[in-house]
């Protein structure tokens, strides 16, 4: 392809030089005009292939490693692998389900219900080959991408159940939750032209309201509906291994520029804003979360600035592809400060045990970057344009998508915990949970007893 490109070009320029060619060179106007008919410019781009394969990557090792670091660090060790195991499940359960239906509904035309939900055009893929094309990447590299999105978002959820659900409820939930939560408000944000939140402008660059809200809410029902840990809140429970926690939290970190900046799927100038943004907001919320810890306690804490700067990753996501810096430090800022108070007083005050906080930070965190996205993608604050015309406006459309998406996830969870818990029964016994779900679940232990 290369050497006939610059056959064409060798052509043309000889063509284009004075009196080389005229109406005595017919050959030469033939051969241009056939060359120019075979060499068509290649619609997949190399660079932004690269690109999107390592993006996909970062977004994988997130979850595989990233998350199962972090939470298993937050949990006591007779839990931690439990943890482990359920990160791990995610992985390979929505992978599959991802190729077999998932896709499909989340990205195609859904006909009647395009508003809601996709098609089953690619069920299975079908018809997916080499020479399939999403933009300027091949279409395989791009349905990869978003299985990774579709593998984080119900691994989050398990953070707010943990160390009291059965291994096989978790399955189950899991499964319906993706099926009829993940991939509708998905397709709502994503699927394009006839979608919901796509058709209301709704500014939504790498999953506020498809990932962080869709999660954050299912987190808050679920650890309702199936109770609070034995001994909460009386007795202490602290993590078991916070290294694991900062080291996870750390893998977060450099996993999300491939989640924000990925979410470009291109190897562009908004890929590299998004980068800038997530950067900043991100080192917003550790700093603002370790100050307001500074000053409330009189020092800071390995877990506080960790979940910080979590806070942060998750605020900025929605409005990774419209914000400026100075808009990044707002939605850091802003997160920090919410997240903390909902994380530490209002769950005190509330009584609900959000074991590993998705409520307290995705939930809230994905609710404050929906919103703020609204407001930071003003070209007064440095941003890249707004779909509406005002601030007011857009603040508007994006509170919307976000009501839609704490009342759809919130429905499917009940309906989900109810059916499952019915079926085979949500909870651990009191035996198994004080002896650890380690070994009752999976006859197996972290760490050796001497």
């Amino acid at each position: 392809m290369i050497n006939k490109t610059l056959s064409l070009f060798v052509f043309l320029a000889l063509a284009s030089a004075p009196g080389m060619l005229n109406a005595q060179e017919p050959e030469l106007v033939d051969t241009i005009e056939a060359i120019a008919e075979v060499v068509e410019p290649s619609a997949i781009s190399a660079g932004d292939t690269a690109w999107m394969i390592t993006a996909t990557a970062l977004v994988l090792f997130m979850t595989l490693p990233g998350l199962a670091l972090f939470y298993g660090g937050l949990v006591r060790s007779k839990n931690v692998l439990t943890i482990l195991v359920q990160c791990f499940a995610m992985a390979g359960v929505m992978s599959l389900l991802w190729v077999a239906y998932g896709y499909s509904v989340a990205f195609t035309d859904g006909g009647g219900l395009q508003k809601f939900i996709g098609g089953f055009d690619l069920v299975g893929l079908k018809g997916l080959s080499v020479d399939s094309i999403s933009g300027s990447i091949p279409e395989s590299v791009f349905i990869t991408f978003q299985m990774t999105f579709a593998i984080i978002t119900p691994a989050l959820i398990v953070g707010a159940f943990a160390e009291r659900m059965k291994f096989s409820a978790m399955l189950l939930f899991s499964i319906l939750w993706f099926t009829f939560s993940y991939l509708p408000v998905c397709h709502m944000a994503w699927a394009g032209d006839g979608a919901l939140f796509w058709d209301w402008g709704v500014l939504d660059f790498a999953g506020g309201t498809v990932v962080h809200i869709n999660a954050g809410i299912a987190g808050l029902v679920t650890c309702i509906m199936l109770g609070k840990r034995d001994g909460y809140p009386k007795e202490i429970i602290r993590p078991h291994n916070l290294p694991f926690t900062v080291m996870g939290a750390g893998m977060l970190w450099v996993g999300w520029f491939g989640f924000n900046a990925g979410s470009a799927c291109a190897a562009d100038g908004a890929a590299g804003m998004a980068m800038l943004t997530t950067q900043v907001a991100t080192a917003t919320a550790a700093t603002v979360w370790m100050l307001i810890e500074l000053i409330k306690n009189g020092k800071t804490s390995a877990l506080g600035i960790a979940t910080g700067a979590v806070a942060g990753l998750v605020a900025i996501t929605p409005a990774s592809g419209s914000a400026g810096p100075l808009g990044a430090i707002l939605i850091g800022a802003a997160s920090a400060g919410l997240c903390y108070y909902t994380a530490t007083s209002l769950k005190k005050k509330l009584g609900y045990d959000d074991s590993l906080d998705v409520f307290g930070v995705h939930g809230v965190g994905g609710i404050v970057g929906a919103l703020l996205a609204g407001v930071c993608a003003s070209e007064a604050f440095g941003g890249s344009g707004m779909e509406h015309g005002s601030i007011g406006a857009q603040v508007w459309h994006q509170l919307l998508s976000v009501l839609v998406t704490i009342g759809w996830s919130g429905t499917v969870s009940v309906v989900a915990f109810f059916l499952v818990d019915k079926i085979i029964g949500a909870r651990v016994s009191h035996e198994i949970e004080r002896s650890g779900l380690d070994v009752a679940e999976h006859e197996e232990q972290a760490y050796e007893i001497f």
